[in-house]
């Protein structure tokens, strides 16, 4: 890419797409073309064909998607379905009815099967049953990389496909319920760790500032008490954490600054007949998410219990991508679980008293 190509981001207000953006600003391109959902529904074929033809983009970062945590993957797999195969197709397809140079698709490491051997590498892609938890985004997301590697076979383009592990960073959802596990883990230790102090008015600003998840209403006014008790309903208490599942599965974590990077990374620096199919994204490190608790909960400076329960389902026993494509190709992560997570609580706290 040259500093003026027009380079459109799909999704520049998400957690991925908001870092690419930051990243290709700090590096001076000029020439960026965002779109809000609110200005263009790229779930309307019409309407995204209208903008590529309109906009005539070089480039595309395909990071637009509807995304969430366990929760919101087992109660809407219509809507996750729907719409993250219909983003994909339409800007796909658009991208090559438009000329595009080149498209880096962003997925989810979610794509490979359950009981896939581990470290996961990008062969094993349909070689088993998905999670049931999250299959309808999964499918979804191996349509987009299937889609791409026909459109590269069939019509010579250059798209490359990256599977990238959990991310997690700014403008990420901490909704308690819908959002993924590390914001949640978040959030509801700093929650917990207001309540220790007994800080009810922080523990207002936070559920006024962010979605909710608690089952409240924004136009009903709520007594400290109630706030109190709701919370409790939720698992978070002054003494305690309440966590879903056991505890004992792994997970790998990557910042969203390091997806960015790569992304940035393959866009001027791969193609796709390099690349392969998929090229997987991570640290090639993974965590308990027992751990995992443990080490926020001490970033937050929160000294309760922590309290699992088990009659919640788990998820994927263990999801850990083999990243030694990535680095054969020239990229690795660059920022740690804890700093990152350091980075992120600060940022995560910080906004709500702004």
């Amino acid at each position: 890419m040259e500093l003026n190509s027009r380079i459109f981001i799909a999704g520049h207000r998400g957690m991925v797409g908001s870092a690419i953006l930051r990243l290709l600003q700090t590096k001076g391109y000029t020439s960026l073309l965002l779109r809000s959902h609110h200005d263009l529904d790229l779930s309307n074929q019409e309407a995204c064909r209208q903008f590529f033809r309109d906009e005539q983009p070089e480039y595309v970062f395909l990071a637009a998607a509807r995304v969430g945590g366990i929760n919101a993957n087992n109660q809407y797999p219509a809507e996750f379905f729907y719409q993250n195969m219909m983003i994909a197709a339409n800007v796909i397809d658009a991208a090559y009815r438009s000329g595009v140079k080149k498209l880096v698709n962003l997925g989810s490491s979610c794509i490979y099967p359950k009981l896939a051997p581990q470290p996961l590498k990008e062969e094993t892609l349909l070689s088993g049953a998905l999670e049931k938890t999250n299959e309808a985004y999964a499918i979804a997301k191996i349509a987009a990389v299937k889609m791409c590697a026909y459109y590269n076979r069939e019509y010579g383009c250059n798209y490359v496909s990256l599977m990238p592990t959990n991310l997690y960073g700014p403008n990420d959802s901490y909704h308690l319920e819908n959002s993924h596990v590390l914001p949640a883990l978040i959030r509801k230790f700093v929650l917990a760790q207001y309540l220790h102090e007994q800080d009810v008015t922080a523990v207002r600003r936070n559920v006024e500032h962010e979605d909710l998840g608690f089952g409240l209403t924004r136009d009903v006014t709520y007594t400290d008490d109630e706030l109190v008790q709701l919370l409790s309903k939720s698992g978070i208490k002054a003494e305690s954490v309440s966590l879903w599942g056991s505890g004992s599965v792994y997970r790998e974590f990557l910042h969203a600054d390091d997806i960015a990077e790569a992304s940035v990374y393959f866009m001027n620096s791969v193609d796709a007949q390099s690349a392969g199919e998929i090229v997987n994204i991570g640290t090639g490190i993974d965590i308990t998410i027992r751990d995992l608790a443990q080490l926020i909960a001490d970033i937050v400076g929160f000294k309760g219990a922590i309290v699992y329960d088990a009659s919640k389902p788990d998820g994927t026993p263990r999801k850990l991508l083999d990243v030694s494509r990535a680095a054969a190709l020239g990229w690795k992560s660059r920022i740690s679980l804890e700093e990152g997570l350091r980075s992120v609580v600060a940022d995560y706290t910080s906004r709500l008293v702004s």
